[in-house]
């Protein structure tokens, strides 16, 4: 498996920006790092740039963030 395979990496649709955007809340905290036309699209370069992200802290010898982030699930009452 590969590093960036194990961090939680999502698209939702925006209303307010009229587009999907990509997520990576263990890498990017800060919110969405990338917005497309569609969400394969969006998704693709959202890959991407955990890609890369990922290098330029190796590159860089810094500390890459612990995948911690997990999917929720709903909670089914039985």
């Amino acid at each position: 498996m590969k590093t960036e395979d194990r961090y939680l990496k999502f698209v939702l649709w925006s209303d307010d920006d009229n587009c999907y955007v990509g997520y990576c809340p263990d890498l990017f905290p800060w919110g969405g790092v990338c917005h497309g036309a569609t969400e394969e699209e969006t998704y693709a370069q959202l890959c991407k740039l955990v890609h890369e992200e990922i290098e330029e802290l190796r590159q860089a010898r810094k500390e890459i963030p612990v995948p911690a982030t997990r999917a929720m699930r709903e909670a089914v009452v039985v």
